[in-house]
């Protein structure tokens, strides 16, 4: 069908004889028929030292310790990832190539990183392209000094695994490693078995070809199109590595995949080289099956916890901190699952599939009766095709299904919320199935996922197109043949997959309603003795880190124990009832455009093109912090102990005064000593009201009793124009690691 469509608005121009004949003439004669996008050329200069000092500066009055605190971004994607490339594709709104290069200069003049690493999805990697992502990354530091460099790039990947059940889903891992020098790094990435590749690898290229009449229709942008069958061609080019046998005894020319965490943990055990491994986006349920939860990541050798250290509180994709008892489905005592009533907080997606297929029945003139076992059929529809469930409703409108499936009252919340894979959770369960009781002990982080080569995104809320994941049909016509509308294929089918999950053809997610959960994306912070990269790694390994939604809050939280300082991220054993300390001092305000790179290698050119003549450009006045959040999680002390009264949030709410050095505040916990168990604590600092992309997602209007009546949603396409940044006021926040306190 997508094909005639195309040919269909192709033959007022040419006939179909035409076009069979000549094709193949005209490609050889004008080179149509693509090649292989390369990683580009970087401005072989560093950030300039005025400005590097400008920003050291800022941070010494508020700062009294030796460490200083770096900001960066964990988590970038280059057009050398399947799904960048096709959401750089003029046909999705997309502006052309974003290459490895881009990111490294973006991260330098545009958003004025201390450190960022490079993690393109492993199942689109080729031999190639992680060589030329290494050179890169070499490139990248080159202009650094190297005893206090003004930036420093780290070499890593995303392990991108899907399952199709709870059982197995085991979610996106990022990992990332300490050097970047020939033979101290790996030989190629280890990409995820399964959807994953299967999705990027294989399933896609065989619907590639239908690029190619695409190429006429945009005939001045034709050369990308033949440029991503060339991309396709490349990755079936590559054998996939012989199974069974050691990492590092592969040859480097094939593919190589883990199936399970187990399997991508014992791989990276046996390369011994230097990482860390970060989980991220767990909550977000776009591809995250209904009841997924991270119970069983806790399994004997489903997490190493010398290398899995940190977690993705927060990215692009919205935030994964915060947990809910409530549910996707419920589980019968025999195993199957039912749909559970909304509650004021949460309504199941499966329940608004119910509503929507009774409204209809009714309006039809059937029998209650009739209608009321339409609605449950729906109900049971909707939870058999899990995280595709929205497809057991055809023919329904986007706005149909309101705010179903959302968390109402968590901040920014990731699409189809997943509350079993949050921070919180992870904190609050253990395995009793060993001799020794297992937890997740994480620091914590946040990170952009920019799919656009662009690290670090959230320094200004603005361009949605850039600093978010936002894309769609670039037209109306270009809608019809991605998102045919009809009864038997709804309009919110996808056809151009998303996060490396699903491939071009008929795979259900639903992509056009979360273009309303991307956001600018957070970043990560780390207390470090120095700026190198041994300096960073270290922080990164004490866990002395925190996260932000986007702003540069600077954050300390330390135990104080007889004199001694443990810093967040930290561990203590003790009987003693601990005492905190907290400090938090606002972002600077940014001023519009760029700062003076007259000095700089870097062109007024570069500067519009990368940075769109906006870049981390920070005034003299800080925001203010409002308040501090404690947040106290108890773990288990038993396999049948619920999590739902374990975790505390908040424990403690400390209200500041407007003070542009920040919030200062101590506590300390009375009952530790008179509860005699574990517990974790950890911190948000709370920022005043800013402008921010996409904070209110779908934007729901609400009736007298807070039901959501009517939605706007901030689409990626031409439904909502192009300049509207879709903006929304919301408290800024950092969150710090836990600290983890063991009762002797």
């Amino acid at each position: 069908m997508r094909i005639r469509l195309i040919f269909k608005m192709l033959l007022g121009f040419f006939t179909v004889g035409l076009i069979t004949i000549g094709v193949y003439a005209l490609g050889v004669q004008f080179n149509w028929y693509g090649e292989l996008e390369a990683r580009g050329d970087l401005v072989d200069d560093s950030y300039p030292e005025r400005l590097l000092v400008q920003k050291k500066d800022a941070q010494k009055k508020h700062n009294s310790s030796p460490k200083q605190i770096l900001f960066g971004d964990t988590h970038v994607h280059t057009t050398y990832s399947t799904d960048a490339f096709l959401w750089s594709l003029p046909i999705l709104n997309g502006e052309g190539p974003h290459p490895i290069s881009d990111a490294c200069d973006y991260a330098r003049f545009c958003s004025a990183l201390d450190f960022w690493v490079t993690t393109d999805h492993a199942e689109a990697s080729t031999p190639r392209k992680w060589q030329e992502i290494k050179e890169s990354v070499r490139q990248c530091n080159a202009p650094s000094d190297s005893n206090d460099p003004d930036m420093v790039t780290f070499l890593g990947y995303e392990w991108t695994q899907v399952g199709p059940d709870p059982e197995n889903h085991y979610g996106h891992k990022n990992v990332m490693f300490l050097d970047i020098e020939e033979g101290k790094v790996p030989l190629r990435p280890i990409g995820a078995g399964g959807i994953a590749t299967d999705g990027m690898r294989q399933s896609i290229g065989s619907q590639a070809e239908q690029f190619k009449p695409l190429a006429f229709f945009d005939f001045k942008n034709r050369h990308r199109y033949f440029n991503f069958i060339s991309f396709i061609d490349e990755l079936s080019g590559v054998p996939y590595c012989e199974e069974g046998i050691n990492s590092s005894l592969l040859p480097e020319n094939c593919y190589e995949y883990a199936n399970t965490p187990v399997e991508l943990f014992t791989k990276l055990n046996e390369l011994n080289y230097p990482s860390i491994v970060i989980p991220h986006g767990n909550a977000w349920g776009l591809y995250t099956p209904p009841l997924s939860s991270l119970d069983k990541q806790l399994q004997e050798g489903f997490h190493d916890e010398k290398i899995q250290i940190l977690f993705e509180i927060m990215s692009g994709h919205g935030n994964s901190e915060e947990y809910r008892s409530w549910r996707a489905a419920s589980v019968n005592e025999d195993g199957s699952l039912s749909c559970p009533k909304p509650t004021t907080d949460y309504l199941p997606s499966c329940w608004r599939a119910g509503e929507i297929i009774a409204e209809r029945c009714f309006s039809e003139g059937n029998s209650e009766a009739e209608c009321k076992t339409r609605e449950m059929e729906a109900r049971a529809n909707y939870l058999a095709l899990g995280a595709s469930g929205y497809l057991s409703v055809p023919g329904a409108e986007l706005d149909d299904w309101l705010d179903s499936g959302q968390c109402k009252d968590c901040f920014i919340p990731s699409f189809n919320y997943r509350p079993a894979s949050s921070g919180q959770y992870a904190l609050s369960i253990t395995n009793f199935e060993q001799e020794q009781p297992k937890r997740f002990r994480f620091g914590f982080i946040a990170s952009s996922d920019n799919h656009r080569a662009r690290p670090g995104t959230g320094y200004k809320e603005l361009d949605r197109f850039v600093t978010t994941e936002a894309n769609g049909p670039s037209n109306e016509t270009i809608a019809e043949v991605l998102y045919p509308t009809s009864e038997a294929i709804p309009r919110s089918l996808n056809l151009v997959g998303s996060a490396g999950v699903s491939e071009i053809g008929f795979r259900a997610l639903e992509v056009e309603r979360q273009a309303s959960f991307f956001t600018s994306g957070g970043l990560a912070a780390v207390h470090s003795a120095g700026r190198g990269r041994q300096a960073i790694w270290d922080s990164m390994k004490r866990k002395e880190t925190y996260g932000t939604s986007g702003d540069r809050i600077l954050l300390w939280f330390d135990l104080i124990n007889e004199e001694k300082l443990i810093p967040m991220g930290g561990e203590i054993s003790t009987t003693e009832n601990p005492q905190f300390f907290v400090k938090a001092v606002g972002a600077l305000k940014q001023k519009p455009g760029c700062p003076d790179y007259q000095d700089s290698k870097i062109t007024k050119q570069e500067v519009a093109q990368i940075c769109k003549n906006e870049c981390y450009n920070p005034s003299d006045e800080r925001k203010i912090i409002t308040r501090i959040e404690v947040i106290k999680i108890s773990p288990q002390v038993a396999a049948n102990e619920s999590v739902d009264d374990l975790i505390e949030d908040p424990w403690k709410v400390f209200e500041c005064r407007s003070d542009q050095n920040g919030c200062e505040v101590s506590f300390g916990d009375p009952s530790y000593s008179e509860n005699q168990r574990d517990v974790s604590f950890y911190v948000r600092a709370i920022q005043e009201p800013s402008a921010s992309v996409n904070a209110k997602n779908i934007r729901c209007e609400y009736n007298e009793t807070g039901e959501c009546t009517k939605v706007n949603m901030c689409y990626g396409d031409d439904r909502t124009a192009k300049d509207d940044d879709c903006l929304s006021m919301i408290e800024e926040r950092a969150w710090s690691s836990p600290i983890y306190l063991d009762y002797l």
